[in-house]
C-alpha cells in the first residue's frame, strides 16, 4: 500500500489522462460484451422456422451493428493505450527528476554505504518497471475486473443455476493467486536487488577497466561477474518458476468452468430449460469470463514486478540526509574573505572510533593555514567539515561568526571551492568543465581563468582548442593538464574560502611548478586551506596546523615549528632525506 501511496501524488498531476484512460477502458468493456448478445440474436433468427426476407435485413443490420462495434473498440484500444502512456511516463519522468534532486541532498555518508550501479538501478530500472504498472498493470487488471463482473450479470440474465455452475473454479483461481502472491512479490523485489548488485559490479569493472588490464585480472573479473550473473539469473529463475507454476494452474481451473457448461448445459438444453442460442451465448461469455481470469494471470506476474520496482523506488525516497537544514536558515552574506572559527570540534565515524577530538582553531580571513601531520590524523575529514560534507559530533564551526547548522547548504558551498589531488572531470569539452565553475561566464573571463591556471597554453594546442572533447573523467588528458582545468574552473567561481586538498602531490616536478603558480595567483585575497603532504610547498603559509592522533600538537609559522624540535621539524626532516636519497644515488 504504501507504493500506492507514493505513486498517488505523482498520478494527481495526470488528472485529464487517467480519466479519458479508465472512461475509454468502460466504453472498450462494453463493446466487448456486446459482440456475443449480437452472435445470440442471430442464432435466435437462423434457428427459428419459416426464415422470411425479414429476418435476412435483421441479420445485416446485425452485421452492420458487429462491424461499429469492432471499429469502436479499434478506437477505444487505442485511446486507453495512449491516455495510459502519457501517465505512465509522465509519472516515471517525474518521479525520476525528483528521484535525482533527492539523491543529490543525500550526503556523503550515504555514497560511502552505496554501490554507484545500483543506485543507477533504482533511477532507471526500477523506475522503467512503474511505467509498466500504470499504463498497462492497473489498467489491465482493471478491465479484466469490470470484464468480470459485466460478464457475470449477463451469465445470471441468461441462465442464473448455470452461471453458479460455473462459477465453481472461480474460488480456486482467488485461492492460487493469494497463495503465490505470499511468494511470488518477495521474489520478483529479490530479482530487482541482484540486479542493482549486478550493474554496481558492472560499473566498478567498467570505470576500473585500465586497473584491470594494468594488473592482469581480467579473467578474474570475469569470474566475478560470472558470479553476480549467476546470481541474477538464478533469482530471475526462481521468481519465473513461481509464475511458471502459476500459470498452468489458473489455465487448469478455467478449463473446469468449459467441462462443467458442456455438461450442464447440454443437459439443460435437452430439459428444454435453456434454448440453443442461450447455450451458444452462454459459451461465448463464458470464454469473455475466463479469458480476463486467465489475463490476470500474466497481469499480476507484471504488477508483481512493478510493485518490487516501486518498493525500491520509495525505499530511496525515504532515505534521509543526515545533514538537515533548519527551516529558519539564513544565506552567508556574500562580501569579502571569510574567517572560519572551529570551537572544540569532535567528530567520528559511523564507526565510533574518534577522528577528530577537541579541536579549537581559528582561520584569519584572508589567510593561508595548512594542515599537515602523518596519513590517518583527520586532515581532510577537518576540510570536509568546513563545507558541511559532515556535521561535528560536538562543537562548532562558525563562518565569520555564523554557525553553519545556521546557515544555508547553498549559501555556504557557493563560498567554497575545493581543488582536490584527483580531480573529477565531466565527459564533454574543455569548455564545458571550466564553466561547470560558473555557467554565466564570458569568453573572455574563461580565458583569464585558464591563463590563472597556467592552462590556456595547453589548451590552445589541443586539435579543437576549448571545444576539444577530453574522454569520460578527462582521460584524454594527462593528470597535470586535469588538475589545472580544475584550477581554471575554480578560478572562474571565486569563491572567498579555498580548499586544496594535495593539489600537487600526483605530478612531476616541472608541472608541479606551474600548478603551484597558479594555485600562488588563486590564494591571493582568499581564506585559504591547504593539506600537504609534500611540506615544501607550505613553507610561506600564514600558519601551519600540526596534527597527530585527533588532536592539533603544533601550530605556528615554518621557522617556528622547526625551532621547537617537534612532530613538524621530524616530518620536514624525513621527507628532506628521502627526496635527497635518489640524489645521492645517481651522485
Amino acid at each position: 500500500m504504501n507504493s500506492f501511496r507514493f505513486l498517488y501524488q505523482y498520478l494527481r498531476k495526470y488528472r485529464g489522462a487517467l480519466f479519458l484512460t479508465v472512461g475509454s477502458m468502460l466504453l472498450l468493456v462494453g463493446v466487448q460484451l456486446i459482440a456475443p448478445w449480437l452472435v445470440k440474436q442471430m442464432v435466435a433468427i437462423v434457428s427459428s422456422p419459416g426464415l422470411a426476407q425479414s429476418d435476412m435485413l435483421q441479420i445485416t443490420r446485425l452485421a452492420a451493428m458487429a462491424l461499429g462495434v469492432y471499429l469502436l473498440r479499434i478506437l477505444f484500444q487505442y485511446l486507453r493505450s495512449y491516455m495510459a502512456h502519457i501517465a505512465g511516463w509522465g509519472v516515471v519522468a517525474d518521479v525520476r527528476l525528483n528521484l535525482y534532486e533527492h539523491v543529490q541532498r543525500l550526503s556523503l555518508r550515504f555514497y560511502e554505504n552505496t554501490q554507484t550501479g545500483d543506485l543507477m538501478s533504482q533511477l532507471v530500472n526500477d523506475t522503467d518497471l512503474l511505467e509498466n504498472l500504470i499504463a498497462h498493470a492497473i489498467p489491465d487488471l482493471s478491465a479484466n475486473v469490470l470484464t468480470l463482473v459485466g460478464v457475470l450479470a449477463i451469465l445470471f440474465t441468461i441462465n442464473a443455476p448455470l452461471a453458479l455452475l460455473s462459477m465453481i473454479p472461480v474460488p480456486l483461481i482467488i485461492l492460487t493467486m493469494q497463495g503465490f502472491n505470499k511468494f511470488v512479490n518477495p521474489a520478483f523485489r529479490e530479482r530487482q536487488r541482484k540486479l542493482g548488485e549486478l550493474n554496481a559490479v558492472l560499473n566498478d569493472n567498467l570505470s576500473g577497466v585500465r586497473e584491470i588490464q594494468a594488473f592482469s585480472r581480467e579473467d578474474l573479473e570475469v569470474a566475478r561477474m560470472n558470479y553476480h550473473v549467476d546470481r541474477y539469473r538464478s533469482a530471475q529463475m526462481r521468481a519465473l518458476r513461481l509464475m511458471a507454476t502459476f500459470h498452468p494452474l489458473i489455465e487448469f481451473a478455467s478449463s473446469l468452468g468449459t467441462i462443467v457448461l458442456i455438461y450442464f448445459g447440454g443437459k439443460f438444453v435437452l430439459g428444454q430449460t435453456l434454448a440453443v442460442d442461450g447455450l451458444v451465448a452462454f459459451f461465448l461469455y463464458l470464454e469473455l469470463l475466463y479469458q480476463p481470469i486467465r489475463e490476470m494471470s500474466r497481469v499480476w506476474e507484471n504488477v508483481q514486478q512493478a510493485l518490487a520496482g516501486a518498493q525500491r523506488v520509495n525505499q530511496l525516497f525515504n532515505e534521509a540526509p543526515n545533514i538537515v537544514e533548519k527551516p529558519d536558515a539564513v544565506d552567508l552574506p556574500l562580501a569579502g574573505a571569510k574567517e572560519i572559527e572551529l570551537r572544540n570540534v569532535s567528530f567520528h565515524y559511523d564507526t565510533g572510533i574518534p577522528v577528530l577530538e577537541d579541536i579549537n582553531l581559528t582561520i584569519p580571513a584572508g589567510k593561508v593555514v595548512a594542515l599537515v601531520g602523518p596519513t590517518g590524523v583527520g586532515k581532510t575529514t577537518l576540510a570536509n567539515l568546513i563545507p558541511r560534507f559532515y556535521d561535528v559530533t560536538q562543537g562548532s564551526i562558525l563562518i565569520d561568526g555564523y554557525d553553519l547548522r545556521d546557515l544555508s547548504l547553498k549559501s555556504i558551498r557557493q563560498q567554497i571551492s575545493i581543488v582536490l589531488q584527483n580531480v573529477f572531470l565531466f565527459h564533454g569539452t574543455v569548455r564545458e568543465n571550466i564553466l561547470f565553475g560558473r555557467q554565466d561566464a564570458t569568453e573572455e573571463e574563461m580565458m583569464r581563468a585558464a591563463k590563472v591556471a597556467n592552462a590556456h597554453d595547453f589548451i590552445y594546442d589541443l586539435p579543437e582548442g576549448y571545444d576539444t572533447m577530453i574522454g569520460e573523467r578527462g582521460v584524454k588528458l594527462s593528470g597535470g593538464q586535469r588538475q589545472r582545468i580544475a584550477i581554471a574552473r575554480t578560478v572562474l567561481r571565486d569563491a572567498p574560502i579555498l580548499i586544496l586538498d594535495e593539489a600537487t602531490s600526483a605530478v612531476d616536478t616541472e608541472t608541479e611548478l606551474l600548478i603551484q603558480q597558479a594555485l600562488d595567483k588563486l590564494m591571493v585575497g582568499r581564506t585559504v586551506i591547504i593539506i600537504a603532504h609534500r611540506l615544501s610547498t607550505i613553507r610561506n603559509a600564514d600558519r601551519i596546523v600540526v596534527l597527530e592522533g585527533s588532536h592539533i600538537v603544533e601550530q605556528g609559522t615554518h621557522q617556528e615549528l622547526m625551532k621547537e624540535n617537534g612532530l613538524y621539524k621530524r616530518l620536514v626532516d624525513v621527507q628532506f632525506n628521502v627526496d635527497l636519497a635518489p640524489n645521492a644515488q645517481s651522485g
